[in-house]
């Protein structure tokens, strides 16, 4: 017995949402797999257009190529509404500074002089009695004081001069593409469960509606169609989802 303007068996339409489901589930797990991998570009690179995740033959994760560009508007959006560098350095209390590096400093001073003296006057150097050598560390030690609060006030005065903090952070986002990828894996973890999950949910509505559609229209050319939106639709309704309303 048949149904619907094809005369198809029952089975054949009951099936259509179940189908549907699986794609959509497998579409939305390919497209988060390879939204984070692979880490470097796979395959020949024969052509690829700069900061796309695509090439000719190949494809790298688009987190992973969007990583430069990605660190690059986080600073900007952080640095122009949320922080600004000059007042957290401006912050610094250079005689706190200076009294938490006193210690350190201390340590690494014997080394600092000795190798100094030894490039600039080796004979006199050596030919020293070792307690002089001892009070021209403590005198520096002494010194050392005033010279860190004057270094950080120079520094708090020039910070956009010395340090180009931008620059450190997105070369570091590109040098570490791996934890770029796992700050998102980890603060999207439920959030990209419900991606996969939904693949099947949605593509299970976009199956009922493909089987009512196939019962009154059965040409050849409507289970391909389908096939393509369920997939399609699936991750653009997750997508949605996830980011609307605010």
């Amino acid at each position: 017995m048949g149904y619907g303007v094809g005369d198809h068996p029952l089975w054949q339409y009951l099936i259509q949402p179940v189908i549907a489901g699986i794609v959509g589930y497998i579409t939305n797990v390919l497209a988060l797999e390879m939204t984070f991998r692979p880490i470097e570009f796979f395959g020949p690179e024969l052509f690829r257009m700069k900061n796309q995740p695509w090439g000719l033959f190949g494809w790298q994760g688009i987190i992973p190529t969007k990583a430069e560009k990605m660190a690059s508007v986080c600073f900007d959006l952080m640095t122009t509404k949320l922080l600004n560098l000059t007042e957290i350095f401006e912050r610094l209390d250079p005689a706190k500074f200076s009294e938490v590096m006193e210690d350190a400093l201390l340590l690494m001073l014997d080394t600092i002089v000795n190798e100094v003296a030894m490039k600039y006057m080796p004979k006199v150097w050596t030919n020293l009695p070792k307690e002089v050598k001892d009070e021209v560390v403590v005198v520096m030690n002494i010194e050392s004081d005033q010279f860190m609060m004057t270094f950080m006030e120079e520094v708090k005065s020039h910070i956009d001069d010395i340090l180009d903090i931008k620059q450190m952070t997105v070369a570091a986002c590109v040098r570490e593409k791996k934890l770029v990828n796992k700050i998102f894996q980890e603060c999207g973890d439920k959030e990209f469960v419900f991606i996969r999950r939904s693949g099947l949910y949605f593509g299970f509505l976009f199956g009922l509606l493909q089987m009512g559609v196939f019962f009154v229209y059965d040409a050849s050319w409507v289970l391909p169609l389908f096939g393509f939106l369920v997939g399609w639709a699936t991750n653009w309704v997750a997508l949605k989802v996830i980011f609307r309303p605010l």
